[in-house]
């Protein structure tokens, strides 16, 4: 069994507004965009991690499920002191269920598709830490095996999520660069439409 985790909690400074709220410009939502990515990827349970504006968006989360899946949404009640606390609550909720591993993404990666998530996911297990690169440039989706999630819920602080315990442990990189670019959106003008 595999937990999908959608880190949606930041304010989007840069943005103008929390990215778990935007819309591409075809108007459906980030958020949906990556629940879609992570149960047609495979993913047998998700949660959304919220923090900002977080009563809006559970609303939006609810009206996203896709197949059918069921979307659990999480509150990181101190989101606002970086993406580690998004991932120590989603990690914690994942914990409840009988998952061998996380596969985290963030809300912003609208051309992260499923086809990413499936190779990332093709082997997986407890001991599992993967991510993915996009022409050798490290990115999300990462994956997350559940022997690792205490010792990384416990060293996880500030904006860096997982970063310093990947950096000491042997990670898998999984080259992703032919099927999206793993670009993030900060800004309008980042959509691939905007740029044209």
């Amino acid at each position: 069994m595999l937990t999908g985790l959608i880190l949606a909690a930041g304010a989007g400074r840069r943005y103008g507004q929390p990215k778990v709220l935007v819309r591409d410009p075809g108007g459906v939502p980030l958020v949906h965009h990556a629940i879609r990515a992570l149960v047609l990827g495979g993913c047998d349970h998700l949660v959304v991690v919220l923090g900002a504006a977080a009563a809006e968006a559970r609303t939006l989360v609810a009206r996203c499920a896709v197949n059918g899946s069921i979307v659990e949404s999480v509150i990181a009640e101190d989101w606002d002191t970086g993406q580690s606390a998004s991932l120590r609550a989603g990690l914690a909720a994942a914990a409840g269920t009988a998952a061998q591993a996380a596969v985290v993404t963030l809300v912003d990666l609208p051309d992260v598709s499923a086809a990413v998530v499936q190779r990332m996911t093709a082997r997986f297990g407890p001991d599992s830490l993967a991510r993915a690169v996009y022409n050798g440039n490290a990115g999300h989706p990462v994956v997350l095996g559940r022997a690792h999630w205490s010792a990384i819920r416990s060293s996880s602080v500030g904006d860096a999520g997982a970063r310093s315990y990947l950096a000491t442990h042997q990670v898998a990189s999984v080259e992703c660069g032919d099927l999206a670019t793993g670009m993030d959106i900060d800004r309008p003008e980042d959509f691939p439409s905007a740029r044209r």
